[in-house]
């Protein structure tokens, strides 16, 4: 089925197109049939809210197609990016585990395809199906990591550029590779990208600037060319 955002979806994870690299996509032929009989999928607009932060966690969600960032915020309003969550992650798993709220607000970058797992039947799932286990301990260690790399990006680039740049870095893993260098689509507008690295939205344009005009990245709207990928790795480790 072809939806109006453009790309087709599936119902059944078991005639799944997509092969997304996550764990439920690698279970045996009878678990997969039993997570499709509990789960239920559905399509979102960019903007649309998956669930909130301190919310009492009704189930997991497999991201299926398309992205999803993951923020907190402060009393005082201001919002700090955890990480673009991709095709194949498995959303509110530490808090339906855990029996505890979510840890973060899921809110859509652009159109996506999600199932949706109610807590309870997930929890009947992996007690009949042991096997997902390694599954699981892999996406917590996941998300284990990008929360390290988080705070490496704030914490020890030194400044607005390499912040940036250490990035731009992380999304060209698995990119495109052209003629010109890795090409991206950058998830994020400028204050977006302020609050995933903790710099002010003026501070991430001049960034850019910096980056264009020592020729490390090449920017056209949202489509971003890094054209040294060496001299920017340098950039951001020194």
């Amino acid at each position: 089925m072809r939806t109006s955002y453009g790309f087709e979806i599936s119902e059944s994870c078991q005639t799944c197109k997509f092969s997304a690299d996550g764990f439920f996509c690698k279970l045996s032929p009878a678990a997969l049939g039993d997570f499709n009989a509990i789960q239920s999928t559905s399509v979102y607009p960019k903007g649309a809210l998956l669930f909130m932060e301190k919310q009492e966690p009704r189930g997991i969600f497999v991201l299926c197609q398309g992205q999803v960032k993951l923020s907190i915020s402060s009393s005082e309003g201001k919002t700090l990016i955890l990480r673009i969550a991709k095709a194949g992650e498995v959303l509110g798993l530490m808090a339906v585990l855990a029996r505890v709220p979510y840890e973060a607000t899921a809110e859509m970058c652009g159109p996506c395809q999600v199932a949706f797992v109610r807590r309870d039947d997930f929890l009947r799932f992996v007690g009949h199906h042991p096997e997902a286990y390694p599954g699981i301990v892999k996406q917590l260690s996941m998300i284990y990591d990008k929360a390290c790399e988080q705070l490496r990006k704030i914490g020890l680039s030194a400044s607005a550029h390499q912040r940036v740049g250490r990035l731009l870095l992380d999304w060209s893993e698995g990119a495109k590779v052209t003629r010109n260098g890795h090409k991206i689509t950058l998830p994020l507008t400028h204050e977006e990208i302020g609050e995933f690295v903790g710099i002010s939205r003026e501070t991430v344009t001049r960034a850019f600037t910096r980056l264009r005009n020592d020729r490390l990245v090449v920017l056209k709207g949202s489509s971003l060319t890094i054209s040294n990928r060496a001299a920017l790795v340098s950039l951001v480790t020194n």
